[in-house]
């Protein structure tokens, strides 16, 4: 009994002596950093008084990181949007056709093989809009502003490349009935029209161009004149997402015309904080302001390394090799099974444009594959003022044709070199081996003999590269054929 009376006043005692520790803690001042770095003085174990706006100020930075990151795919496409619009003086039945090396420096990594046809679309000012597409071999769809497909249209499309009548609905008229078209419910007022004549033979393409037809349906009867315009010659465009307060700017301008869905309603929470709110000017003030830069710009170096050091699982093509699946999208909604693919998403949009079903088929001989490579074969990033070397073995697997395209990592355009040339491909009169494989080039200066082979980069520039394959074939997809990583020649 004594010996348990004993162990009760001792362990009464911890208690006490514990409790009064802990007591005597609570009363003094300390200092705690945040994983932001933040400084943050506590009281006993509350914020001190003078720590709460510091505080406020870094919740707000870490939600405008998030809302850069969630911005990209519409900030992308607005962006696009209004150089056609103001720079190009487009309007939404215009057609641009970006035909050559510089029309296509604007646009984000765009293929330098094929030419592209786009169109932005009001719905707003148009109200339902018709594109009458003709029969063709071409390849194209329609996306919302979030770069979702809305529709597949061309040979991979419902009029299977033999033409037809499409009707882009806006969002409030969902229940809107023609008779003789393909009906298109559209997710966003502004729509994203897109395609590519895959016909080698420019006289197929211009003769194509001058049939699609795009018009308001209630002016069907009698339409308004389709223009095809050229990006103006000599003029300097960028179809990229701004940096600093600019893309802010742009955000907020987009989101005015556009409804917002179930998904982005927290999103738009934080954005309030930002001085960022649908139906109210966008004027931050100077702490807002000073937040939205820094944030801008922390988000940018955010997506730089969710995009060129991706670490999604199975993105490595080939598991000991450095070539990435640029296509990480499992579906063009961006639904996954239990959450919305937002990561992959930004990893994506950030250095490219436009996403369909056709850019991720499995079916052999059909649509198309890309794999991304950012790094040499050692880990470093692929420098310009370095010179490399890329075997692609014989056979590649590719029905059409195949091509790898270099980017400016800051732009991710294609490079804007003096050599006025950013790919290689199998349409190209490339110098091959006895093997049947061809060795490619790149750096600042061109190996003797192998200038056909080479592709000029930039001193004091990073670069990365895609290899986009036109039918993949089955080498592709059961990985039969396989290629080597890019190496550095010293």
């Amino acid at each position: 009994m004594k010996n348990k009376c004993l162990i009760i006043i001792a362990f009464s005692s911890l208690i006490l002596n514990f409790g009064c520790k802990k007591a005597a803690t609570e009363n003094v001042a300390s200092t705690a950093v945040s994983t932001a770095g933040t400084e943050i003085k506590m009281d006993g174990e509350l914020p001190s008084k003078e720590s709460i706006p510091k505080l406020f100020d870094e919740m707000d930075f870490q939600q405008a990181t998030q809302c850069y990151l969630w911005g990209l795919p519409i900030v992308a496409f607005a962006e696009w949007q209004q150089q056609q619009y103001k720079t190009f003086k487009a309007t939404s039945n215009d057609l641009i056709l970006y035909n050559n090396y510089n029309d296509r420096l604007g646009i984000l990594t765009a293929n330098a093989t094929t030419p592209y046809i786009v169109s932005f679309i009001d719905l707003a000012a148009n109200g339902p809009t018709v594109i009458d597409m003709p029969a063709g071999h071409t390849a194209g769809g329609l996306a919302d502003f979030w770069q979702r497909e809305q529709a597949v249209i061309g040979e991979m499309g419902p009029d299977k490349g033999k033409g037809g009548k499409y009707i882009l609905v806006p969002p409030t008229m969902k229940d809107f009935k023609a008779a003789g078209y393909f009906i298109v419910p559209c997710n966003t007022v502004n729509v994203f029209f897109g395609f590519r004549t895959l016909d080698p033979d420019p006289k197929v393409t211009e003769t194509l161009l001058k049939q699609v037809k795009i018009y308001p349906y209630d002016k069907r009867e009698n339409p308004t004149a389709t223009r095809v315009i050229s990006p103006p010659a000599g003029k300097k465009w960028l179809g990229i997402q701004p940096t600093g307060i600019a893309y802010w700017e742009r955000l907020h301008a987009i989101l005015q015309n556009e409804p917002v869905e179930e998904r982005d309603r927290f999103f738009m929470a934080w954005l309030r904080n930002l001085g960022i709110e649908k139906g109210k000017p966008f004027n931050p003030d100077e702490r807002q302001k000073k937040i939205l830069i820094a944030a801008a710009e922390k988000g940018q170096q955010m997506a730089m390394a969710n995009s060129f050091e991706k670490r999604f699982k199975d993105v490595k093509h080939w598991p000991d090799k450095k070539w990435d699946y640029v296509m990480i999208i499992k579906d063009p909604s961006q639904h996954a099974d239990n959450y919305d693919e937002f990561f992959e998403r930004t990893s994506y949009f950030y250095e490219a444009v436009t996403y369909s079903k056709a850019m991720i088929t499995k079916i052999p001989n059909v649509g198309q594959a890309y794999l991304g490579s950012y790094f040499d074969n050692t880990g470093n990033w692929l420098d310009g003022g370095k010179n490399y070397t890329l075997n692609v073995p014989a056979n590649p697997p590719a029905v059409n044709f195949w091509s790898i395209t270099i980017y400016d990592v800051a732009t991710r355009c294609l490079i804007d070199n003096p050599q006025k040339n950013a790919d290689l491909s199998s349409r190209k009169y490339l110098i091959k081996n006895a093997d049947g494989s061809v060795d490619l080039y790149f750096g600042p200066k061109a190996p003797a003999g192998k200038e056909k082979n080479w592709v000029q980069t930039l001193p004091g520039k990073h670069w990365f590269t895609y290899m986009r394959f036109y039918g993949p074939t089955q080498a592709y997809f059961d990985k039969s054929w396989k290629m080597d990583d890019i190496k550095e020649v010293k």
